[in-house]
Parts: C-alpha cells; structure tokens; sequence
C-alpha cells in the first residue's frame, strides 16, 4: 500500500516543505563500503542569516545588513528584529556558558522528572531518574507480576522504580535471564526522549493545555530567566508570566517540522525559545505554508521570542548540525570534560536541546 503512494516533486511542495527538504540531513551514498563512516551531502547555507555575523560586524561598525533592525533595550547585547516579521526578536549569546550548562543538566536530569509528562509517559510511565539509569547502565524492566518475577539477584534500584509495571534494574542482572522479559536500555531511552513539559501540562492528544494533569511549578530561576528575556517583545507596562514550558530534544537526524504554537490564549505574549547545544537551522515562515521561509543559525545560548504577529507565523528546524567541525559547542565541550560532567558531555556533543517558555493565560 505504501509503496504505491505518489511522492510529491518541487512543484507540488509548499514553499515551506522546499525548504525544509533543502536543509534537511541527507547522507552521501556514493561511498559502496560500508566500513566508511557516512558523510553528511554538502549544502548551500549561502541564504542562511547568521546574526552571529551580524553581531560581529554591528559592533565593529554599526553595520546592519537591510531589513535586519536593532532595539533598544536593558541588555548589554543587541537585541536584533526583522521587519519582514513583526514581533520576531533573535538575541545571539544571550546565555552566558555557566548558564548554558546549566539548563543543559536541568533539562536531563529535572526536566523530565514526574509528575512533569515525557513523549516516554504514554508507553512506560512515568520515569524517574532516567538520566542517572542511563550514566549506571541500567536497564528498564516490563514486570509481569510484580518484582518477583525476576530472581532475586535481579535486584531493582531502590530509587527507581516505577508505578506502571517497569523498573530499572542493573545490566548484568538482566542479561543473566536472556530474553525472559522486555526490557530497554536506559541509554536508548534517553537517546529517545523527544520532549518533557514544564509547569502546566500539555495533553499532545487533544492539543490543549490540561489543568487537572498533576505538575509542579516552572523552576523560579527558569521564570526569573523568562521574565528578564520576555521583555523586549512585551505589551508596554505588562510582565511576561511564564505557566508553561515545553523542553525538545533533539538527536542526528532529527527534525522539528513546519507549525504555529496556538494554543495559548493571548499572543501578544510571547514565545520565549532557548538553544542549547548543537547548531542548528530555524525557518520563519510567514502566516501561510506556501510563504517562503527565511532560514537562520540558531547556536547554544540564543534566545528567540515570537509575539504578535510572528505567533501566526509557520516555523520549523530542519537540521542540526552534529558533525565537530560545525555543531560550534567547543565551549560546552570544555566546560563538560571534567569527571561527573563528562556524562552531559556525551550526550550534548551530538544533541541540540530547546526550552520554549509560555504564558497560556
């Protein structure tokens, strides 16, 4: 059935889906061995903004290249517009690297903690302490009847159990009773965490926010982060309250498709985007898929805010860039050597996170 289905050519496509096709990670098949490690195809990043670049150059002379605008603000860096896109702001470098590495062990090791909800809920459960079963080697357990349905070397870590029939237990202990029951590993677990939410929580079936869903508070130091950041893009006069917040977690290969963020009640707040980890590509569309999109570098530390009008605008990531010459987390990689660290080390030197940050009343 699926293989009769008509593929799509360019004239067909949105102009949107062009560009997410244009930008998107495809690898290099001239290479027959299969001992060759595959090689990302080149691609024209000729069109894409580096506000990096125009960071640099609006220091150095002023410069801003047309249509790109700088605000006044209380931040000792530019805060940058686009007037093809109102309400759009891109603040380069707005996380210093302490903070940087600070979100990035939040979001693996808080973040997805319950009762906050994970993309991993709705088959395992809730999850507690993934991020450390992942570091110990651990395995995650279907238990059939309960705990004694392993033997009893099989011993559960005392802080990992879960209410929904699965339970970590160690590798070894698991691999001694060979394929007598499902299980994962922790590290694949994680590799397969796509997002986890913050403060009130989205139901992703239904679209909507769901009050009744138990959740803690966004973390002060995350609000207190918002609130200074919300402030250029805000109503004169109001402060931004941040209620909600959806983490993404990004891998090789991944992508983030075309889509409007619309289920918040008022627009004129905004959208407070945080990058950390490997570089990527934003598209900004405009309020119809068949706009063309303009495309840009996001890099660990920027910050994106979308309000108003830029709130109906079509916007996506097509691609991360994992590779060491061009994921540009030298920083992070330094900051991360070092014992414990090494562990969020592994993970981001090939993993882009997002933290976008809501008020959704």
């Amino acid at each position: 059935m699926y293989g009769s289905e008509k593929v799509p050519d360019d004239s067909e496509r949105t102009a949107f889906r062009k560009a997410e096709k244009k930008y998107k990670l495809y690898y290099d098949d001239t290479s027959k061995s299969s001992k060759k490690k595959k090689q990302p195809k080149p691609v024209d990043l000729s069109e894409v903004l580096d506000f990096k670049f125009i960071l640099e150059s609006y220091n150095q002379n002023g410069d801003l290249p047309p249509g790109i605008l700088s605000l006044q603000s209380d931040f000792n860096i530019p805060v940058f517009s686009l007037e093809s896109r109102p309400g759009f702001y891109f603040i380069p470098g707005a996380l210093s690297l302490e903070e940087q590495c600070q979100w990035i062990r939040e979001s693996l090791t808080t973040f997805p903690q319950p009762p906050n909800r994970t993309n991993h809920n709705a088959f395992y459960g809730p999850i507690n302490d993934l991020f450390i079963a992942a570091k110990e080697k651990k395995v995650l357990v279907e238990e059939g009847n309960g705990p004694t349905s392993l033997d009893s070397k099989c011993n559960p870590s005392d802080s990992n159990v879960d209410v929904h029939g699965w339970e970590f237990y160690e590798g070894h202990a698991v691999s001694s009773r060979g394929n007598a029951c499902k299980s994962i590993l922790a590290s694949v677990l994680l590799r397969k965490l796509r997002w986890s939410t913050l403060g009130l929580q989205f139901d992703w079936s239904k679209r909507n926010y769901n009050v009744s869903l138990p959740h803690n508070k966004i973390p002060d130091a995350l609000c207190q982060l918002a609130k200074r950041m919300a402030a250029p893009a805000m109503p004169k006069g109001e402060q931004f309250q941040p209620e909600a917040a959806i983490v993404n977690y990004f891998g090789i290969g991944d992508t983030l498709g075309g889509h409007l963020d619309d289920m918040e009640a008022d627009w004129s707040k905004p959208i407070v985007s945080m990058s950390l980890g490997c570089k990527a590509i934003f598209l900004l569309g405009g309020k119809s898929r068949e706009d063309p999109p303009l495309a840009m570098f996001l890099r660990s530390g920027d910050i994106v805010l979308m309000a108003g009008d830029a709130r109906q605008c079509f916007h996506g990531v097509p691609r991360i860039f994992t590779e060491k010459e061009h994921a540009e987390i030298t920083p992070l990689e330094l900051q991360f050597s070092h014992g414990d660290d090494r562990c969020f080390l592994e993970y981001i030197s090939t993993s882009r996170i997002n933290i976008n940050i809501r008020q959704v009343f």
